[in-house]
Parts: C-alpha cells; structure tokens; sequence
C-alpha cells in the first residue's frame, strides 16, 4: 500500500497538516494542493479546530517547492496539466493567506518555491536549526511565483528583489531579519511545541504567540546584516541592466558572488522578475497572484527557458542551459510584456 502524500489530524482543537513525500523532499502534486484547500475550507469554519499546523515529513525538507519535473514531462504543447497545477496550487495559497484562525507553519529543513508558498502566509512561521529558505526560480528560468510578487518587494529595503533575483539562501537569523519567520527554535523543541498547542486553549494568535514564546531562542546575529548597504544600493537600481554594471565596480567578495549567480541565471526571468516585482509592490495579493497565473500560463505555454533550465538543473543535471535570449541586452520589453496578457483560458477566480 502507498503511503499517503499527505496526512490530515487532528488533536486537541489543533488540525495538522504533515506533507508526507520525504524522499522527494515533501514537493507538492496537485492533488496535494488541492486537498489543502479543501480541508483549511472545512476547518476554518470548524469550531472545534482552534489553530492549524502544518509541517513536513522526514528530516530534510519541510517542502522544497512544487513538483516542477511533472509539470516540465508535459511540455509546452500539453501544458494543460501545468495550467491546473499551478491554479490549484494558487487557490490554496489565497485560502492560506485569508485563512482567520492561527496558521502555524514548522520550517524543518528545506523551505522553497511552493514550500514557501505553503507557509509563509501562516500567522506563525518557525524556524529552526535545518531551515534552508530561497525562492530559486530564476536559476531554472522561471518566476519567484506563490504570491512572491506581493510579500517579497513588501520586505524592508531591496532585500526582496535582491531575494527574488538571485534566490539567495538564507538560514536562522537571516530568516528572521529578513521578516520571513516569526521565531525561531531548535527542532528539538518541535514536538513539545506541538504538545503545547494540543492541549492550551487556543483564541487568538497572541494565545500562539505566547506559547511560541516559552520555546523560542536567540538564532544569533544575521550576516545579512552585514551586506545591507550593499544589496540597497546594488538593488535599488531601475533595471538589470543597472543592476549588474552596479555590481560590477564594487570591490567585495559578495559582490562578485552575486554578479556571478546573476550571469548564470535566465536573462529573460530576471526581466520578468523585475516586472514581476515592480507591478505586485502595488497590488493586492489577489491580484499578484493573478499576475502571477498570467505568467506561469505564458511561460508553460512555448518552449521557455523553464523547460531548458529544468531539464539542466532538475533532470540531466548538467547545469549547462542554453537561454534564449543569451543575454540581458537581447531581452527586449515585448519580449517581456507578452508574459503578462490574460491566457486563452482565461483568468484565475478566487
């Protein structure tokens, strides 16, 4: 019998939510989005479930993004499969995002692409030891989607373009000074944590709040803090273009090290990207996210430098893409623009 991909509980006026694939670092079907929605639809309006947790199974991974190899097997003449993937995935994450009961998310390992798109809307995120958290989309030519366009340009200075762009990781401190996390604690402490929850009267989330506090620690300084200055100036600039010559005439080992992750990545996404994050600074959430349902349609749609970078990075693993445009100078506004037209099927609906 096949395992479950995953688990629904519930216990002491708590429901959990266990992403259940470990070996394949916990990465989100379809169907698993799906029955997300529909249980959060179920206990939202619950009066026996106070809070919900969701987490992830095994020791690496609370979830390392969505499951993009079915989606590339497809291709772009087929990308149907694709379209319901990522409107089913979208619909849980607005159901998350307006979810009115506290949404407590246990980032115990990985935490990336979809896998942030699964937590980062939750009232509480903790974060522990093995967190690793990045939106890496642009390596494999593609968007930092499930709502980035909204929370990432809402981070203080340019940290989140600079997030977007680079899918810089970030770990402990890092997480936390970033805003992404909302505590932080050994994974140790994890199951006591959730013994906690079980069995205290649950209201508000400050009554979570509270609880998180008895078991929360200091994660140390952020090293992020150190480069601060550096990402503002370099990633405040209006184009990539700018971007990159910016970080060319800065003699600093960070400097060198993001330019180089930059010069590998899609030039066409990190165009997109940096439209992508200049329009959702001024929208709504559900509107970023029907932004974001326009792209990823748009990109399924032809043979992209997603299906190029997926095949490079996620499948042969020989890290070598061929992108098209080659260069960011060849990527022109048309090009980019197109990307954002309403798909042929027609909007999302939330």
């Amino acid at each position: 019998m096949m395992d479950k991909e995953i688990i629904f509980e519930e216990n002491g006026g708590i429901g959990f939510i266990i992403l259940n694939r470990p070996k394949l670092l916990n990465v989100l079907s379809t169907q698993m989005c799906f029955m997300v929605d529909q249980k959060l639809s179920d206990w939202q309006s619950a009066s026996h479930i106070q809070a919900v947790v969701i987490k992830g199974a095994g020791d690496k991974a609370f979830c390392a993004g969505g499951d993009v190899r079915a989606v590339v097997e497809q291709g772009p003449d087929n990308n149907i499969s694709a379209r319901q993937f990522f409107a089913t995935e979208y619909k849980m994450n607005a159901r998350i995002f307006h979810f009115p009961k506290p949404f407590i998310a246990l980032l115990n390992g990985i935490t990336m692409g979809g896998g942030v798109g699964v937590s980062i809307y939750g009232s509480q995120r903790i974060v522990c030891e093995k967190t690793v958290f990045a939106m890496p989309e642009a390596a494999i030519g593609f968007i930092p989607d499930v709502g980035a366009s909204y929370f990432l340009p809402r981070l203080v200075g340019a940290l989140g373009l600079y997030l977007g762009l680079t899918g810089a990781h970030l770990m402990g401190a890092d997480i936390l000074y970033a805003g992404l996390g909302t505590a932080y604690m050994n994974s140790n402490k994890f199951e006591a944590l959730q013994n906690e929850l079980i069995n205290q009267d649950i209201s508000s989330d400050r009554d979570v709040d509270n609880i998180i506090a008895r078991f929360a620690e200091n994660p140390g300084e952020a090293a992020l803090d150190q480069f601060r200055d550096l990402i503002d100036a370099a990633f405040s600039e209006k184009t990539i273009e700018d971007i990159i010559d910016h970080l060319e005439i800065i003699d600093h080992q960070w400097a060198k090290q993001t330019l180089a992750v930059l010069k590998k990545s899609s030039p066409l996404s990190l165009k997109l990207i940096m439209e992508q994050l200049t329009c959702g600074s001024k929208l709504e959430f559900n509107d970023c996210m029907t932004m974001e349902y326009r792209i990823v349609c748009a990109i399924t749609s032809y043979a992209s430098d997603f299906y190029e970078g997926a095949r490079a990075i996620l499948i042969d693993k020989d890290h070598n893409p061929k992108w098209l445009p080659k260069t960011v100078e060849e990527v022109s506004t048309e090009m980019v623009m197109a990307h954002f037209e309403i798909p042929t099927t027609g909007d999302l609906i939330f």
